[in-house]
Parts: structure tokens; sequence; C-alpha cells
């Protein structure tokens, strides 16, 4: 899968997240579904994207959720 299909399916998610009150579950439930329900070489293209180009593309929930809890997506 291209990783900017990987990049569009993360601020989706992040999208349905964003409605979440309480913004530090938000972040790790994003991340938790994407760990849940990728398999572990779309988490590392999208970990590669990050570590290549930072943030581009990523929305900011998105982008703060993977830097608070990278280590679950490993």
């Amino acid at each position: 899968m291209q990783v900017d299909n990987l990049i569009r399916m993360a601020n989706q998610i992040g999208a349905f997240f964003e409605a979440m009150p309480d913004r530090s579950a938000a972040l790790e439930n994003l991340v938790l579904h994407i760990k849940k329900f990728w398999t572990p070489s779309m988490r590392r293209a999208l970990l590669g994207r990050v570590d290549g180009t930072g943030d581009a593309g990523l929305t900011p929930m998105v982008a703060q959720a993977i830097r608070l809890h990278r280590d679950q997506l490993c």
C-alpha cells in the first residue's frame, strides 16, 4: 500500500476521534485503533514517513498521537 494512502487513512481515523471530548483518551484510542487494525508493515511504513518527512500530510491530531504513543505502534 502506498504511504500516501496510509496518511489519508490515518487522517480519516483521526477525524473520527477528534470528536471525543477527552483529548488524551482520543489520542491514545487513535493509536490503539491503528495498532489493532493495521498490519505491522503498514505501521512501519507510516512511521517511516514520519521519520523521513516529519508530520507532512498528517493532521495535527494524528501527528500528536503518533508523537505521544509511538511506542505502541512498533
